[in-house]
């Protein structure tokens, strides 16, 4: 029997059981270049309409949220006031040495910048922690979350998989606002 979704089929979650068990933790990690101290994808078991499924989760800091939400905003201004503009994209020349931008970029560039320091001086775009789950996801369910901790260790992973799966997670309701790091010291 083919099942839809592969984050639903008994095989994959045995194996990923399987390879839980040899590691000792809760969660798997996926390898992507994307990973940091302020995002991690991993995967891990839980209920899902009373079916045991995978998740495929995204875990981030409130403070990774709040700069994605300030650039989207700043680049939605940019975007008004420059009607060309499509994005900035930095290439690398031949020995690896980012190539200049055009005038036009630089332009937008500094204009994106000063959007950004007067947004967040402004307290404009406000955060709070947050699960989103997607149910239409092609792997398992979709998890995108976002706590108020500094950095996404292993044991910020850990407490999140088991307070999700226990249903005590609790989430802050708190508003917050954050300054770029350059701006606090």
């Amino acid at each position: 029997m083919q099942v839809a979704n592969p984050g639903f089929d008994p095989k994959n979650i045995e194996n990923l059981k399987s390879e839980l068990q040899k590691s000792g933790k809760i969660f798997k990690i996926i390898p992507d270049e994307e990973n940091s101290e302020e995002f991690v994808n991993f995967y891990f078991l839980g209920m899902f309409e009373g079916k045991e499924a995978i998740y495929d989760a995204a875990l981030y800091t409130l403070r990774l949220h709040h700069s994605s939400e300030v650039y989207e905003l700043a680049e939605h201004e940019a975007a008004k006031k420059f009607p060309n503009f499509k994005g900035i994209n930095y290439e690398e020349d031949e020995n690896g040495n980012m190539k200049p931008l055009s005038s036009e970029e630089e332009e937008i560039g500094w204009f994106i910048t000063e959007i950004i320091m007067e947004i967040e001086e402004e307290e404009t775009v406000k955060v709070q922690e947050f699960i989103d789950i997607d149910t239409h996801h092609d792997y398992g369910v979709g998890l995108d979350a976002a706590l108020n901790v500094d950095e996404i260790t292993e044991k910020v992973i850990s407490k999140f998989v088991q307070e999700f799966n226990d249903d005590t997670l609790v989430l802050d309701d708190t508003m917050y606002s954050f300054l770029t790091e350059d701006d606090e010291s």
